[in-house]
């Protein structure tokens, strides 16, 4: 009896669904099902109960303004669990480490997902008085130093498809929550190469962040040290905390194959 090839076994409907997923590429942000229909050559109907039945595990998400289809938050949390095991953190943990060791503050790494930060992995600092690690969470950029020296490097059309059209959420009285006083800020950021989240998003928390680039040059993620504003004066920040920050972005970035 012949030995059966691994082909033999594919599920139709599956690699259709993950055909669809795929999809979702580069600039493919958004699309519908009559799109789908044409890029798949499949009725709509069969795209459609595939929407659904992704849309039930959290892998699509529906857009309610325009209808149309983007991928989840489950493809986030996959995504996430191959950058732990293959790179990103596996490189940036002892950096994080070191960073810890230096200043004994609590450093995190982060990256930039539909304007907000996930925070991947952290290492505390041991004091007494620290901030509460955010790993996994949603927090919004605009306020946030991984967030604001990520969306810093955004060309003007990306930024502007992220920014909403009224004022930004202020969480503090220190949020940045005008659009044009963001972007100004914003430039300043790119050219320093760090941002500082002065009080913005908790009152009695300072954080300063570089961002990390890979092999492409192309940034992936950013490198924080949070505390509280009694221990991160803006003059620790500015002597101490800056370059440490900067040197510790450039060192994984360099793991990840980044050059100058």
């Amino acid at each position: 009896m012949a030995k059966k090839e691994k082909t033999d076994y594919l599920i139709q409907s599956v690699s259709h669904a993950l055909e669809l997923l795929e999809q979702f590429h580069e600039d493919v942000d958004e699309l519908g099902v009559t799109e789908l229909s044409k890029r798949l050559k499949l009725h709509k109907n069969n795209v459609f109960r595939l929407l659904a039945t992704l849309e039930s595990h959290g892998y699509i998400e529906q857009n309610k303004v325009t209808e149309n289809y983007r991928l989840g938050l489950k493809t986030l949390e996959l995504g996430q669990t191959f950058v732990k095991q293959m790179g990103l953190l596996r490189q940036s943990r002892p950096v994080l480490e070191e960073v810890v060791r230096i200043c004994n503050e609590t450093s995190y790494v982060a990256i930039l997902k539909d304007f907000h930060i996930i925070y991947l992995d952290v290492v505390e600092t041991d004091l007494t008085v620290r901030v509460v690690p955010r790993v996994g969470s949603r927090l919004p950029a605009h306020c946030t130093a991984a967030g604001k020296v990520q969306i810093a490097h955004l060309n003007e059309e990306e930024l502007e498809q992220y920014l909403p059209t009224q004022e930004l959420k202020a969480f503090t009285s220190n949020t940045i929550t005008d659009r044009d006083e963001l972007k100004k800020h914003l430039l300043k950021v790119a050219e320093e190469g760090y941002a500082i989240d002065d009080e913005e998003l908790d009152v009695g928390v300072r954080c300063v962040s570089a961002p990390i680039r890979d092999y492409t040059r192309r940034i992936i993620g950013a490198v924080s040290i949070s505390g509280p504003s009694m221990r991160l004066s803006m003059e620790r920040i500015d002597r101490e905390l800056i370059p440490l920050v900067k040197k510790a972005a450039e060192d994984i970035s360099m793991k990840l194959g980044f050059h100058r």
